[in-house]
């Protein structure tokens, strides 16, 4: 028989069934198509010897005025600025809303000699607000009296940048560390006398992981919600209904900050604590209570409960009753990510719904790298002040980049009371005024309350607009000057962005992830032919949707999503949606993946720097940057330079193979009886491979009807070099198909067509 030759269509079908997704390929990992040709992927390379300690989420690719080049790196836990093949630690310390550091003096450390271990006390004078897994640098540090674990183990200093993990918070002005070495056996019980440090916390980011659900899965029992505000009282309460000392109608405090300005306070220990409802705050007092509320009072009567001095309390305002599940509309969720923009050479970072910090990468010589990003950077402050300044709860934010206003979203209506915070709402800055937010007659700052959605998800800056998106809606913002500044049109409704780093732009059209399906705007709304949407949806987490990430890999026209199937924790699959070749087929070229070593966090593309950079994270490894003392539970992300190689080069130098695949629809042999009426039989075939480095291994896959499992044929799997010139086999079965793949280091292949010598061979 003649030989028959076979060319596949680019992408992979995954809509329809393996027979009837007809020249289509069907399955596939680390694959791309290019001029219509199935190639494997380019390998990558770690940038660093050093690994990351946590989940990056954000990333921002930036120069200084001298051409410098940088990365900012957000992750759950750390900001982190990457600089020609070295990271620096810039995460800003923890703050009050005027921007000053936050730190514990005459703070005591304790540990244990008659039950020697690692554990290490630290007491603080004062409410310290932590939360197990937050970090914390550790100054001036007097290690106890008798002590045999050296104070190097565990002290920060200016140029050994060392901290510490939080492991356990056993009350509101203790909490505990591991230290690398164990207390030495002795006299005592616990060790104090003499001791001494200051505690300086970072700034808290958010948890590495998006979880939403309802009942007592996402809140602690007795319907608290954790991580809430908490300080401790400024005197005694009495069993009565009166305030702090017996008399009044207010609870002193130590400080009030952080707590809303009306609300509900719970003072002790849960769940036998009393809650006390309050209408106004000052500096250090709850006003105009109300003991004893939603059934706390004391057993019988209808007075408060008894509280001695420095008793703990928390902002419960936003608790349900004891026993009652926590509505997951009242609880922080979200996983923990940035907003990076930049200001010329500044990085503007904010942390969802919290703050905004500067850093500046025009500041003479290396003092920059060892300079944190601040509220009160030099020329560049985002703190309030005077009744002005940067709002401090957002949602993220975006500078926009022919105006250089600074845009918050979801943020406060009330400049600085970050309880005021509202989803829709959005304030944007003075032109070219980084602290200007406060509207007056001769500024253009402004704000505006969006109406579709329940809360603002990303905005990106696309071809002469903003493009903002609700989780229902798509808006364009765009600059028009006096007196409105921006003018804001609704575009498309039932297209909702699904995470705030779902969304990206080039080539003056934008793609995104929606709980719909996936969109394009290029200047109309466009719902993308998606033929392996039933696959991503049918298993996809998106309740997690805010750790998905869009990026560009613009050299092959792909835009790659990363997401977590049903189940997953983190990301562990990707779609690709191939926008240059799309034009080739009905639905687009469309390809999937779900190798490990190639589901990433973040992705930029090759701006700044001639290649993509991405990160992959590793819940169950350890990072090693920055140096924290007694890391657990943190994971690891690697900072990989992509398009480089042909497999996956690791911080240690090691390689990985880099392993891929692609299978073909199953076809069948035409008759003038019909398609697939006669089985077929396959004899040889000739091996047709535009690119071929190493060995591919091709096997042929038989069935007998549409709905069996495939089997390799005769002699499969063959395996294919560059010298291969023909193959026999015999392949019997009503349907037939393909795989391409490759399983060794150092190959890569991209093939051609499929030439077989194919016959009728009966009807059973």
């Amino acid at each position: 028989m003649a030989l028959f030759e076979m060319k596949f269509q680019p992408g992979v079908n995954k809509q329809d069934t393996g027979v009837g997704a007809t020249d289509r390929w069907i399955d596939s990992d680390n694959v791309r198509w290019r001029y219509g040709l199935a190639e494997k992927v380019g390998g990558w390379a770690s940038l660093l010897t050093n690994t990351i300690h946590g989940v990056a989420r954000r990333q921002l690719a930036f120069t200084d005025l001298e051409g410098n080049r940088y990365v900012g790196i957000g992750t759950d836990k750390f900001l982190l600025i990457y600089f020609e093949g070295t990271l620096y630690d810039i995460t800003p310390w923890r703050t009050n809303s005027s921007g000053a550091q936050i730190t514990f003096g005459a703070s005591t450390i304790t540990t244990n000699s008659t039950a020697p271990g690692t554990s290490i006390t630290i007491t603080t004078g004062s409410a310290h607000g932590l939360e197990i897994g937050d970090i914390v640098a550790l100054e001036s540090v007097t290690m106890p009296t008798g002590s045999g674990i050296n104070k190097n183990n565990i002290e920060y200093t200016s140029s050994d940048k060392q901290v510490c993990q939080v492991v356990t918070v056993p009350s509101n002005v203790t909490f505990t560390i591991t230290s690398p070495t164990a207390e030495t056996a002795g006299g005592g019980s616990d060790l104090t006398s003499g001791s001494a440090c200051t505690v300086s916390p970072y700034q808290r980011v958010g948890p590495a992981e998006q979880s939403y659900g309802y009942g007592f899965g996402i809140g602690d029992y007795g319907g608290t919600v954790t991580g809430s505000e908490s300080n401790q009282l400024d005197g005694a309460l009495n069993a009565d209904t009166a305030g702090t000392g017996g008399s009044g109608t207010a609870v002193t405090v130590d400080s009030t900050t952080g707590f809303p300005s009306t609300g509900t306070i719970a003072v002790g220990t849960v769940p036998t604590a009393e809650l006390i409802t309050y209408t106004a705050t000052n500096a250090t007092n709850f006003q105009n209570i109300t003991r004893g509320a939603l059934g706390t009072a004391t057993p019988g009567t209808s007075n408060g409960q008894a509280h001695s001095d420095n008793t703990a309390l928390q902002n419960a305002t936003k608790w349900t009753n004891w026993g009652d599940a926590v509505n997951a509309t009242t609880v922080t969720l979200e996983p923990g990510l940035w907003s990076l923009s930049n200001w010329g050479q500044v990085l503007v970072a904010t942390v969802a719904n919290g703050k905004t910090y500067t850093w500046n990468s025009g500041v003479t010589g290396d003092t920059k790298f060892t300079t944190r990003a601040s509220m009160n950077t030099t020329s560049y402050v985002t703190a309030i002040s005077s009744g002005d300044g940067n709002p401090t709860a957002s949602r993220f934010t975006l500078i926009s980049p022919t105006t250089r206003h600074l845009v918050h979203f979801g943020t406060e209506t009330t400049l600085g009371d970050s309880s005021s915070q509202d989803d829709m709402f959005l304030r944007f800055s003075d032109i070219n005024a980084i602290n200007t937010f406060a509207p007056e007659a001769d500024n253009s700052a402004g704000d505006q309350r969006l109406q579709d959605g329940t809360k603002l998800m990303g905005a990106i800056v696309a071809k002469e607009n903003i493009l903002v998106w609700t989780d229902n809606a798509l808006y364009t913002m765009k600059y028009v000057g006096s007196p409105y500044t921006f003018e804001f049109e609704q575009v498309g409704t039932n297209c909702g962005l699904i995470g705030q780093n779902a969304c990206c732009e080039i080539d003056g059209v934008a793609y995104w992830l929606s709980n719909n399906g996936f969109f394009s705007f290029d200047g109309t709304v466009n719902s993308l032919p998606c033929v392996v949407e039933d696959y991503v949806f049918d298993d996809f987490a998106t309740t997690k949707g805010q750790q998905v990430y869009a990026g560009i890999n613009n050299l092959f026209t792909e835009v790659i999503w990363y997401y977590p199937s049903s189940g997953a924790s983190y990301n562990d699959k990707y779609v690709v949606f191939n926008y240059g070749e799309s034009g080739r087929q009905p639905g687009g070229i469309w390809y999937t993946g779900v190798n490990t070593n190639s589901i990433r966090t973040t992705f930029i593309d090759a701006t700044i720097y001639p290649k993509p950079h991405a990160t992959q994270f590793n819940s169950s490894s350890t990072g090693t940057f920055p140096d924290v003392v007694g890391a657990s539970g943190l994971g690891q992300t690697v900072y990989f330079e992509h398009e480089v190689g042909t497999d996956q080069l690791n911080p240690d130098n090691t390689v990985t193979t880099l392993t891929s695949f692609a299978t073909s629809y199953d076809f069948a042999i035409q008759t003038q009886e019909g398609m697939g009426e006669f089985f077929l039989a396959m004899r040889r075939f000739i091996p047709d491979f535009k690119t071929l480095t190493g060995t591919a291994k091709v096997t042929v896959g038989v069935k007998n009807y549409p709905s069996s499992s495939s089997t390799d044929s005769t002699y499969s799997p063959f395996s294919v070099t560059s010298s291969s010139t023909k193959f026999d086999t015999r392949a019997r079965g009503r349907y037939a198909n393909i795989k391409i793949e490759n399983e060794s280091s150092g190959e890569e292949w991209r093939y051609g067509t499929f030439q077989v010598d194919v016959q009728a061979d009966g009807r059973r």
